[in-house]
């Protein structure tokens, strides 16, 4: 069962590995543009910038509105809040939307991973020891196994928990109520949900991408919890960085702010916040230096495609997971790859991004 707890855990007798730094500190620089949270991001610090109410969480209006019903009907019928499913890519702010609506119904939350519940002992334990109104806040939700995925169907619909008890012929079944509670589960793959599931769930809402003046906000805010001076140009040369999403604007500001501390007077302006960002190698549209790599082997090695994955993967040195999953998806989004049946190919914006001369014909996608 992992539910988030501030404990330390002990450090290991002859100190980290000697592995395991070289591996941490050459993923560190690359790794500044992942949405996904780092064990660092898990500290206090990192709690301490989580908008604790509605009125505090920037962006994402849309979605505010339609949790902000839900929450004042189900106050005013003196129920439950429904079953919750939060779904977008990562680092868009689905963990602190479950600990705002604890907030805003006034009851306690507990946090775990579907990865984590791997034995069925494990989501009971959870349940059982749930409160009236308690927020359980499931994340990847989509990974949770089959067996697990059975013994929430009568708690999310009927609040109660059925165990069997013997084996065999005197094997009987035994059904323990709960009380009533609101799970809330956040995923990056909502397809990957089984349908009965996914149909359990009374609100599913999508968490959309920022906007740099939302990122701009979000920055101004964080700064200001965490002390540092930063002006609104600075603020918004990080935000259009940050490729719409929270999680790497906070982390691009902590790392402008130690460059900031130690190179120059510690007040983050828009050319003190370009020159980190080019030392971390994170150019004006947000990519790093593997994004800039990929696009140059298409347009160089392979006149702009189309070039197949597993090519494109060796000839780049990453592996094509990482490609699909990493790398690509953001290239897409901002129009500088295209997908087709043939392979990948880069676009025109690619070509004038990274200053070679377009060509005057692309190839046919068909």
């Amino acid at each position: 069962m992992a539910i988030i707890s501030s404990k330390k855990q002990p450090p290991e007798p002859n100190g980290e590995p000697k592995q395991r730094r070289e591996s941490a500190k050459a993923a560190s620089t690359n790794n500044i543009l992942q949405a996904e949270a780092a064990i660092d991001e898990q500290d206090r610090q990192e709690e301490s910038i989580r908008p604790q109410r509605f009125a505090d969480y920037i962006g994402q209006k849309d979605l505010k509105d339609v949790l902000d019903i839900a929450i004042k009907a189900a106050k005013s019928r003196g129920e439950v809040l429904d079953h919750l499913l939060l779904y977008g890519p990562p680092g868009l702010g689905k963990t602190t939307m479950a600990m705002i609506l604890a907030s805003e119904m006034g009851v306690n939350y507990k946090i775990t991973s579907a990865p984590a519940l791997e034995r069925p002992r494990d989501i009971v334990g959870l349940l059982v020891n749930m409160k009236p109104g308690d927020i359980l806040f499931v994340d990847e939700i989509h990974r949770l196994s089959r067996m697990t995925e059975e013994i929430l169907y009568p708690a999310m619909e009927d609040y109660r928990l059925d165990i069997t008890i013997g084996k065999g012929s005197s094997a009987r079944i035994r059904s323990l109520p709960l009380s009533k509670f609101t799970l809330v589960g956040a995923t990056t793959r909502v397809g990957a949900l089984t349908s009965p599931l996914r149909d359990r769930f009374g609100l599913v809402q999508k968490l959309r991408f920022y906007e740099v003046d939302e990122l701009s906000k979000i920055v101004l805010r964080s700064a200001e919890l965490l002390k540092t001076p930063v002006t609104e140009d600075g603020a918004a040369e990080i935000a259009r960085r940050s490729r719409g999403t929270p999680r790497i604007a906070n982390r691009l500001l902590k790392r402008v702010r130690d460059y900031a501390q130690v190179k120059l007077s510690g007040e983050i302006t828009e050319s003190v916040a370009s020159e980190a960002l080019q030392l971390f190698q994170v150019d004006p549209c947000g990519l790093d230096w593997t994004d800039r790599q990929m696009l140059s082997v298409i347009i160089e090695q392979f006149n702009g495609g189309p070039v197949g994955l597993e090519t494109m993967a060796a000839a780049t040195g990453e592996d094509t997971q990482t490609i699909e999953e990493v790398y690509e998806p953001y290239l897409m989004q901002i129009g500088y790859l295209t997908r087709t049946p043939r392979g990948r190919m880069a676009t025109k914006a690619a070509y004038k991004h990274l200053g070679f001369t377009p060509p005057s014909e692309q190839l046919s996608l068909l």
